[in-house]
This record gives structure tokens, sequence and C-alpha cells, in this order.
């Protein structure tokens, strides 16, 4: 009896750390400082003083959607990318001293992962994506 109470007791465990943790595709992994950041279906943005590492968001779109997006860096440089069927591409990349601004068309109905990627330390950046249609 005590064994199966050992064994029920594992499982629970091990079920309450999957949803704790989530099951999505990528992770989000940084250090920042000054470091503020939203996400809803239908927008993310961050905006940061220092920032090393990589953030995930999660858009929906429908069909045919589009993401309207910008961003700017002080100093370093990092890489986009999203992932909307499988696929992770690269969207933009910018280094310090730079604006983008632009956006992303007829993307299939469903979650669009928005990876942002640092290659080392970042500083006074923001990026913005809005979900159009």
């Amino acid at each position: 009896m005590k064994k199966k109470k050992t064994v029920g007791i594992i499982l629970i465990t091990l079920i309450m750390v999957l949803m704790i943790t989530g099951c999505s595709k990528y992770k989000s992994q940084y250090n920042a400082v000054g470091f503020v950041h939203s996400n809803t279906s239908k927008s993310a943005f961050m905006d940061f003083y220092s920032f090393k590492g990589q953030m995930v968001f999660t858009v929906k779109c429908k069909d045919g959607g589009s993401i309207d997006y910008s961003a700017k860096l002080e100093k370093g440089n990092l890489t986009v990318y999203y992932d909307c069927d499988g696929t992770k591409q690269e969207l933009l990349r910018i280094s310090g001293g730079e604006k983008v601004s632009s956006s992303l068309e007829n993307l299939p109905k469903g979650e669009v992962y928005i990876i942002v990627k640092t290659d080392g330390k970042c500083t006074n950046g923001a990026l913005e994506f809005d979900v159009r249609k």
C-alpha cells in the first residue's frame, strides 16, 4: 500500500511540474536590467536598458494575417525569428544605432512564435509586434 502511495505522489508531482513549466517549443532565458515586456494574443513588446539572452512571445493570427513590427537598439546585435509552421525563420537583424519598421504578411491561421535572441549584451532597445487582421 505504501508503494502505491509513493508512486501516486511521484506521478502527481511530475504532472504539476509539466503544468508549471508548460509545453512551449521555445523557452525564454535572459538577464536584463530595466526590462519591461508584455504579451497578449494580438501584440507583444519589450523595452530594456540592458538585455542578454532569448525572449519568446506568442501571438495569434487569422488566415492571411499580418504582423507589423518595429525595433531600435543603441548598442549590440540581436536577431528576431518567427515560427508559424514548425520552421524557425529569420525576421530581422538589428545592430546598435539602427531602427527597423516593417511587416510580415500572409501568415497562416494559428500561433506565431516570435523569438528575440541577442548576440551578447544589448543596451537601450525596444521592440514591438502588432497583429493586423
